[in-house]
């Protein structure tokens, strides 16, 4: 069986089709365009899954995965929460399915990612095991999350399964867009590391920039012990309530190597209730191919129960 899926972006869309093996078939992307609209942006969809279909010489599938920045609630799955405005308050879903005369199956990136890597990227080996969990986080300009167990997304009874971004985090009070204070997301993701180096020195700089200068930046060894501590209190939060098999951390937040070490271990082992900390913490291994792979996974049974 074929696998279909389309990773919407804010400034691609790419499509992807994976064979029996989960090998890819074909990929190709288009720009959304999203300056041209809600319309717009359907019609770029259809013409992708229509260019697939042409350069890959197969039938339309009957079912096609859509990874989306945001949620789509409710049966016609209206979107929220996307950075690609002009969603907000669409019912992608139904004019999906009817734009493309297909049955659609659509979730957020943060849960795409969290299946790509735990069943064919960082996590295939750990996720073989009948019955493993994975907790798949972003870490970048928002953090979100996503759980997989047995080879499936975890939604929850509200569709918000993993969005750890929005738990408090003690002794913080940041107002973040949601409307609440003390949200991991303004604490640890890559803006709110910024803007507290920015408090501390005076200065600003990237994420990238602080991260390579803590050798010899007093402000920047700071920022990262912070986000090394934080880190630590807002993922035990997860662990103690989820107790995943592993985590896996994407996202330009995850690229730094100080959430690897022994410290960040200690760091949350301290907050786990529990005498030791046994799980892996990977990066992630597929790159920007993670969000389209996942996308096809929503279709056909999981890949370790075949």
């Amino acid at each position: 069986m074929n696998r279909w899926g389309i990773d919407l972006g804010g400034t691609k869309i790419e499509g992807v089709i994976l064979d029996e093996e989960s090998r890819p078939v074909l990929r190709h992307r288009i720009p959304t365009e999203q300056e041209q609209g809600y319309g717009h942006i359907l019609m770029q969809i259809k013409s992708l899954v229509e260019t697939m279909a042409e350069k890959s010489g197969l039938d339309l599938p009957e079912q096609i995965g859509i990874g989306t920045p945001g949620r789509a609630d409710g049966s016609d799955g209206v979107i929220s929460n996307s950075n690609t405005v002009c969603l907000n308050g669409m019912p992608l879903l139904r004019d999906l399915r009817e734009a493309l005369r297909l049955e659609v199956l659509i979730e957020n990136d943060a849960n795409c990612f969290a299946l790509a890597e735990s069943m064919l990227g960082a996590g295939r080996d750990e996720m073989a095991r009948p019955g493993a969990t994975a907790f798949g986080i972003i870490l970048g300009t928002g953090v979100g999350g996503g759980i997989v167990r047995d080879g499936r997304v975890v939604r929850g009874a509200h569709g918000i399964a993993g969005e750890w971004g929005h738990n408090p985090v003690p002794g913080e009070n940041a107002k973040c867009y949601c409307g609440w204070r003390g949200c991991v997301e303004t604490v640890i993701s890559g803006p709110a590391l910024e803007r507290h180096y920015a408090a501390l020195s005076g200065r600003k700089a990237s994420l990238k920039q602080i991260a390579a200068s803590t050798g010899r930046d007093d402000f920047a060894r700071q920022t990262i012990e912070r986000l090394v501590e934080k880190f630590g209190v807002a993922l035990a939060a997860v662990i103690n309530i989820l107790d995943p098999d592993l985590v896996i951390i994407g996202g330009g937040v995850g690229n730094i190597r100080q959430l690897y070490t022994p410290e960040a271990r200690e760091a949350i082992a301290k907050n786990v209730f529990n005498h030791s900390f046994d799980i892996p913490l990977l990066p992630p291994l597929l790159g920007d191919s993670a969000g389209v792979f996942g996308a096809a996974l929503l279709v056909g049974p999981p890949l370790h129960s075949r």
